[in-house]
């Protein structure tokens, strides 16, 4: 008889919205945190992967990122990383990035709002899956 083992968190998603796919994969960053101030940093790594038949061109982001103490902050901005790429069928943008906490997890989701630059600019919002951010010995 095996002993069932704790699940650990998913430290990746994914979502389809609209022929637009967003995988996340994230990872605690030793290098950039200092625990004994109260600072644990992640980096997430996003592709973007346009699988419908129209182009789509990211123009802003929306963040939800949730602490271990239940604290939310939210973050909007134009584009990812300085840009707002436009992915034609079949392509795809991947960036990493990083994201500071005042705990050692929490998590993230949120929205890429997309338009079709090409259909009179309709606008719809990709979702970005909740992922984990956590510490690798940090306890839930």
């Amino acid at each position: 008889m095996s002993e069932s083992q704790p699940t650990a968190p998913s430290l990746s998603s994914e979502a389809c919205t609209r022929g637009v796919r967003v995988q996340v994969r994230a990872a605690y960053s030793a290098e950039h945190s200092d625990p004994q101030r109260g600072q644990w940093f992640f980096l997430y790594t996003i592709r973007i992967a346009n699988e419908g038949e129209e182009p789509v061109q990211l123009l802003t982001r929306h963040w939800i990122i949730t602490d271990a103490t239940g604290h939310v902050e939210e973050v909007e901005g134009p584009g990812v990383v300085g840009e707002q790429p436009l992915l034609r069928k079949g392509e795809d943008f991947e960036y990493t990035s990083g994201c500071p906490l005042p705990t050692p997890f929490g998590n993230m989701e949120g929205t890429f709002q997309m338009v079709y630059p090409e259909t009179e600019g309709e606008d719809f919002d990709a979702v970005v899956a909740r992922f984990e951010l956590s510490e690798p010995r940090a306890l839930h």
